[in-house]
């Protein structure tokens, strides 16, 4: 979730995306004073989904459809062993990434009313995010940080839905991907 400061969060919105635990011991620090969603409550993560539907419309129809669409889709593991960039942001980069891109592709498609990034990028990028809307020598501190200590892998087995109460960022619910 790229938002350049908590207060672009709106209450009652909803993201889905995979926590990536093992990245905390590299980036939480980092996180915790460079990225508004850490210090929202947003855990290390690739987003699948943001924004997904107003928590409004979060009845047991949408969150069985979830359960239905995440459980069709198979558990996978990713690499993480670079970082990468866009203008002032630095993040990891998952290998390889195109199970990432499946989840996002099959809940876009099953709620077209809810596209990626709100439709503002033509290609969406699966990253977790370290910092943003940092200076480049910031984030080149960062990478060099972080390359010597490079590589780990996760284990993908689930997708959280989060919401966000005006504050934080709080897990709603968790869906278990297929075997």
């Amino acid at each position: 979730m790229a938002d350049d400061s908590t207060s672009a969060f709106q209450t009652g919105q909803t993201a889905l995306i995979v926590r990536i635990p093992e990245a905390e011991p590299y980036v939480r620090g980092w996180r915790e004073r460079l990225d508004p969603s850490a210090r929202a409550g947003v855990p290390a993560h690739l987003t699948v989904l943001f924004p997904f539907l107003d928590e409004s419309r979060m009845d047991p129809l949408v969150l069985s459809a979830l359960a239905d669409v995440l459980g069709s889709c198979p558990a996978f593991d990713l690499w993480f062993q670079s970082c990468g960039r866009f203008p002032e942001v630095l993040y990891l980069v998952p290998e390889p990434d195109t199970s990432v891109r499946r989840l996002t592709k099959a809940i876009a498609d099953r709620w077209p009313e809810a596209p990626p990034y709100g439709g503002r990028f033509t290609e969406v990028v699966p990253h977790l995010t370290i910092a943003q809307n940092q200076e480049a020598t910031v984030l080149e501190e960062i990478e060099a940080d972080l390359t010597g200590r490079l590589p780990f892998m996760s284990h993908v087995s689930s997708v959280e839905l989060i919401v966000y109460d005006g504050v934080k960022w709080r897990e709603r619910a968790s869906f278990s991907l297929g075997r």
